[in-house]
């Protein structure tokens, strides 16, 4: 179990605005709003962004609720102009029930939505 996520980033502004648009679906919100970001959802923060140098080759994934969820975030990135990756598809080569879509960060971080439950 993950309890927090800390992600270096080139403008903070920019992340934040990112993970703003994109994990709203899923009942984020910014909790914390000083020189360090910090989003949450049910009470814990989860995420925070500060200022550095971003390192290479970070992926991550959300946990959704639902397929519906899934589509929700990435339409989320693409309608607020942020970078996709994939669209939401099943990646039967994984597992026959995963469902995810893919975004990129303003650092070029892999961001994936997935929700591993049977439709």
């Amino acid at each position: 179990m993950i309890d927090h996520l800390e992600l270096q980033t080139r403008s903070v502004a920019e992340a934040e605005r990112f993970y703003r648009d994109v994990l709203a679906p899923l009942g984020y919100r910014l909790e914390m709003d000083g020189p360090v970001k910090g989003f949450a959802a049910d009470g814990g923060l989860d995420l925070f962004l500060v200022k550095g140098g971003p390192s290479e080759n970070i992926h991550f994934a959300f946990a959704a609720p639902s397929r519906a969820a899934v589509d929700a975030c990435w339409k989320a990135g693409l309608d607020n102009g942020h970078a996709t990756d994939r669209e939401p598809a099943l990646a039967p080569h994984i597992h026959p029930s995963y469902y995810a879509g893919y975004l990129r960060d303003p650092d070029g971080h892999l961001i994936e939505f997935v929700c591993q439950r049977p439709e």
